[in-house]
């Protein structure tokens, strides 16, 4: 007879249906929970295991740009930047290297960053439509609701690549070049065995993202699944933040007080600022995402806790480039631009290599034109496509602030430039305005801008007339290398974040005894004279609840029958807090928990499988152990496989 608390998987629910149930359908076991849920910290759990590594190199993995950063663990407080690229663009300097990726046609890498455009973009047009050329592929991970192992991405000549395949091919050439740099310095061959990897990831991204980026670098070689805590996968907020609260003053701008510091030494940590309990936003403003954060200070130790969930979108600096590209649609139509991609895949390059840099000069007081270089193959390659003249196009396009100069360029009025803007800093300064209304988010002393596009005069402005003063607007020097250097703080010590917020809520599928009045009838199962209700969401964890770092939610299960080997638990998750059926409108399935019970027979009638899964943590973890034999199972939790 099972008491009210005790929970089986059960196979045999299918025999005496009387209704359909979801569960049934969705091929979910009858789980009923055979312990009390509680949730307890382990305090050896939060101890900092001494690591073996030699050195930590942290991976920024951006949108339009990627860079690595690494510090060895006997001088932590030396972070190096990695050396200068080949071949960098006029108006931009900095260390990283645009995210772009060349396979040769036989699909083989060839070459990735200022290299591989700079080859592609010397091909013959004949030549180069054989090659697979891939940029601003990670939001991919990002918009696409089903990701799996399988999804497709699409090269510039619009054929298809497997995005694990260029992800893992990535990595791969980041972890080459850091281990030449760090055998060129040690004078010897740097072994992979002694490196731990970072690797930084937007904090909205869901967990299909996150285990993606993980499955890559394991194809990459970075680590295995026999050694997954060789890599840590670090929020770029958060690294963000880990790095801005180290800051001195001469490290950084102060927007609302450019001109003194504050009457503070610029030795100080920001400013006489961080202190016991300050809160702070982090806006982390890259190419493709915007996230945002907020943290309080903990002292003495100076650990960080998460007030609020991580939040933000698709607002990064390339849906500026999109504004622009439709800007060009409308001037020279939508069926020219489509062929002229690929047809002329490196002369598209070219040209959004021309408004890069012509972006970035972009500034609210400005008031001369900003000229765009036409390539000459757009100029040629129009006329014959269309019969007429670029020139022709731009006059009778109406386009008042768009004008054609002689030397062949587009010549763009300020307020064309600033118009192109203006959707995605309104996002973000939309997401920005409901972050400070809510009521977690009172009494915040600095907001700190970071990432590439914060550099842009014109996101500046628009945050300081959001906050009106509310909140001290800080920007770090060298504000694109601000993820990398925390990454790699973040990976000498992850514990610490010490308190962090779901999402999501999560929970799973369960049978609970049927309680007349409380739950609706067609939930009804009748089994061996006893009534139970289906479908029940037993909750983990809520959203926006606060996990501890190494807090964990602990779980029994037991298999229906003797001989089963493996025992699959289908994960649900809910934006909302509190759910009640895992039928309830927007709950989804999104992910599987396995337990690998095979090889642990035991002498026990029923055996119990103790599950402790990991909330605290920037990815989800499950451990489980076989309680009458104190055997440990294999458990993983799968996002992937949907």
């Amino acid at each position: 007879m099972m008491t009210e608390k005790e929970l089986v998987i059960d196979d045999m629910i299918t025999d005496a249906m009387a209704t359909p149930s979801p569960a049934k359908s969705m091929g979910d076991p009858g789980i009923t929970p055979l312990s009390p849920t509680h949730v307890l910290n382990d305090s050896e759990e939060n101890e900092p295991t001494r690591h073996p590594y030699v050195v930590v190199v942290a991976i920024d993995f951006g949108t339009t740009s990627s860079g690595y950063a690494y510090a060895f663990t006997k001088e932590p407080e030396c972070i190096h930047t990695m050396r200068r690229w080949e071949g960098g663009d006029p108006g931009v300097s900095n260390q990283k290297t645009p995210t772009t990726i060349l396979l040769s046609p036989d699909r083989k890498f060839h070459s990735f960053g200022y290299a591989a455009r700079d080859f592609y973009h010397d091909l013959d047009p004949t030549e180069s439509k054989q090659w697979l050329y891939l940029e601003k592929f990670k939001m991919k991970l990002h918009t696409t609701a089903n990701l799996s192992i399988d999804t497709d991405l699409h090269a510039a000549n619009g054929k298809k690549v497997k995005a694990l395949d260029i992800f893992a091919y990535a990595l791969a050439f980041f972890k080459e070049q850091a281990l030449k740099e760090l055998s060129d310095q040690a004078g010897a061959d740097f072994d992979n065995a002694d490196v731990r990897w970072v690797i930084t990831v937007p904090a909205i991204w869901k967990m299909p993202a996150k285990q993606f980026m993980r499955e890559a670098s394991y194809k990459a070689g970075l680590a295995s699944r026999d050694n997954p805590d060789q890599l840590i996968i670090a929020l770029e907020p958060e690294a963000a933040s880990i790095y801005c609260r180290k800051l001195r003053l001469h490290q950084m701008v102060d927007l609302g007080n450019k001109t003194s510091l504050n009457g503070y030494s610029p030795t100080e940590n920001v400013g006489a600022g961080m202190t016991q309990g300050d809160r702070y936003v982090v806006v982390d403003c890259g190419g493709g995402t915007v996230d945002l954060t907020v943290h309080q200070i903990r002292m003495p130790e100076g650990h960080l806790k998460e007030l609020y969930k991580a939040s933000g979108g698709p607002y990064g600096s390339i849906g500026i480039d999109y504004e622009f590209e439709k800007l060009l649609c409308k001037i020279f139509g939508q069926d020219f631009i489509d062929q002229f991609k690929i047809k002329r895949p490196a002369a598209w390059v070219d040209l959004m290599i021309a408004f890069e840099s012509r972006k970035r000069a972009a500034a609210p007081d400005r008031s001369n034109p900003l000229n765009i270089n036409l390539p000459f193959s757009f100029i040629d390659y129009y006329k014959k496509f269309r019969g007429h003249s670029v020139e022709h196009a731009l006059r009778k396009s109406n386009a008042e602030f768009v004008k054609w100069s002689s030397q062949g360029m587009l010549r763009m009025s300020p307020d064309a430039m600033n118009a192109l803007f203006k959707p995605t800093i309104d996002h973000i300064i939309q997401h920005l305005t409901e972050l400070f209304d809510r009521p977690e988010v009172t009494d915040i002393k600095f907001l700190f801008l970071v990432g590439g596009f914060a550099e842009s005069p014109l996101l500046q402005q628009a945050v300081q007339n959001m906050l009106q003063g509310r909140s001290r607007i800080i920007i770090p020097h060298d504000v694109g290398l601000t993820i990398l250097k925390g990454a790699v703080l973040f990976g000498l010590d992850p514990s610490i974040i010490k308190v962090r917020r779901s999402p999501l809520t999560y929970g799973v599928g369960v049978l609970n005894r049927f309680i007349e009045g409380k739950h609706p009838p067609e939930k009804m199962l009748v089994k061996e004279g006893t009534r139970w209700c289906t479908d029940v969401f037993d909750t983990f964890i809520s959203t926006d609840q606060s996990v501890a770092l190494g807090e964990t939610v602990k779980r029994s299960y037991t298999p229906a029958k003797p001989s089963q080997q493996v025992i699959v638990i289908h994960v649900y998750c809910s934006e909302k807090e509190s759910v009640s059926f895992i039928t309830d409108p927007g709950v989804r399935k999104c992910g599987t928990l396995k337990l690998d019970v095979s090889g642990t027979e035991s002498p026990a009638a029923r055996r119990e499988i103790q599950t402790l899964m990991h909330f605290g943590d920037t990815e989800i973890r499950a451990m489980a152990v076989d309680v009458a034999t104190s055997r440990s199972v294999k458990a993983s939790i799968d996002f992937l496989s949907q």
